[in-house]
Formats: structure tokens, sequence, C-alpha cells
């Protein structure tokens, strides 16, 4: 299978970076710390979404500015400790596209994403944060966001994404989508491709875009 594209929209925690034991200490502590149990957190949906919108299904409203600067501050501290690491094949995968050709495409706010970035030497030019957008991801304007500002028709954007929200957001921007079984089993995954990392993929730029295969 070869998808073409003119341009190519990555998730990044989950997709490009690994960050799972991060979020999972850093959210813990935030959740005793205000009070939560398991079972606040069954309720609502968590994976790839923005930390206020978690925060406001979670806490009262006058709460959630403070909780939200909390969470953000004790993952970027993580940041700081070692707490990230790139996934296999991103290296790779990134280093033979163009820069103005792709785009991260976050549900972290800009502070974190940079942070995070920044620890594996991840520079993009377009980065779509939590602050830049009013609804996240399963919402697909984070990703029409970053298609505008590409300048590339929706239709012609692959996106690259771990979590089930933001394939939806994907799918709901009209956009090709690819799922990367890093943080969830392949078959809860629905995509028009679905890999276990980067490095099952290969990307050849030609004069009419981007190719990407699945490698044999």
């Amino acid at each position: 299978m070869t998808i073409h594209a003119r341009a190519l929209l990555f998730d990044n925690d989950g997709t490009l970076v690994s960050s799972l034991d991060s979020v999972n200490r850093c959210w813990t502590r935030w959740a005793v710390e205000y009070g939560l149990t398991a079972e606040d957190f069954a309720r609502i949906g968590l994976h790839g979404r923005p930390a206020a919108e978690i925060a406001a299904d979670l806490l009262p409203a006058h709460v959630v500015p403070q909780a939200v600067a909390r969470i953000e501050d004790l993952e970027v501290e993580d940041v700081a400790d070692g707490g990230v690491g790139l996934l296999p094949g991103t290296k790779e995968f990134l280093a033979g596209l163009p820069g103005e050709r792709w785009a991260v495409v976050t549900s972290a706010t800009r502070r974190l994403a940079e942070a995070r970035l920044g620890a594996v030497c991840i520079l993009p030019k377009t980065l779509v944060a939590a602050d830049d957008i009013t609804r996240g991801k399963p919402d697909p304007e984070p990703y029409l966001l970053a298609a505008r500002t590409l300048g590339v028709d929706p239709a012609d954007c692959v996106v690259f994404e771990d979590a089930p929200a933001g394939l939806q957001a994907g799918r709901a921007a009209g956009m090709t989508t690819v799922a990367l079984a890093t943080t969830h089993r392949a078959e809860e995954l629905t995509a028009d491709l679905v890999v276990k990392d980067l490095s099952a993929l290969s990307a050849l730029v030609t004069e009419a875009g981007i190719e990407i295969a699945a490698r044999p």
C-alpha cells in the first residue's frame, strides 16, 4: 500500500516521542494532590486530549486553571529529569522530509511540547499545540489548522497518530490516517493503515509530494 500526500501531520506523544511513563508518573501525582481516584479517571476520555479539557471534566471550574498549570509544571519538570525518549524510526523518518512539508500537532501545551521535542532534538518548523486551538482532539480543529498553516488541502494530508481520539480528529478533517500501535493494540485503532511504529514505514519525496509505504 502506498499513500500519496503533500503534507504529513504528526501527533507527538506516543507517535514521535515516548512519554507514557512520564505521563503516568505526573498524572498519578497530580490526581493525589487533587483528591481524584482511578474511578474518576475511568469515566472520561484521557489519551490524546488536552489537559485543560481533562481537568475540566474532573474538577470544579474555579480549580481548573490552577490544576492545569500544576500538571504542566509536573510534566515539564519530568522532561528535565529524562522522562522522554524517541520512539523507533522517528529520527530516520523525519530526517528525509522537507521542513515545510510536515508539522507536529499535539494536545500538549506549547511549553510542554517544546520541552519534549527539544529533549530529543526534534525542531519542527510548524507546531500546533493546545494553546493554538479552542477545541482539542477528537475535534478536527488542530489538524485543519496545521493544514491551513502549511497551505495544503486537508485531503492531501496524512495524519500519524497513536490514539483513537487523534485518529478520529484526522478522519473528521478529511485526511488519510496512519495509526501507530505504540500505546494501543492494533485492533483498537481505526485508520487507513496500521503499523507498529514509524520504523515500519518509508517516505519517498518526489516533485509531486511524498509517498508513504509500509516496509516489506
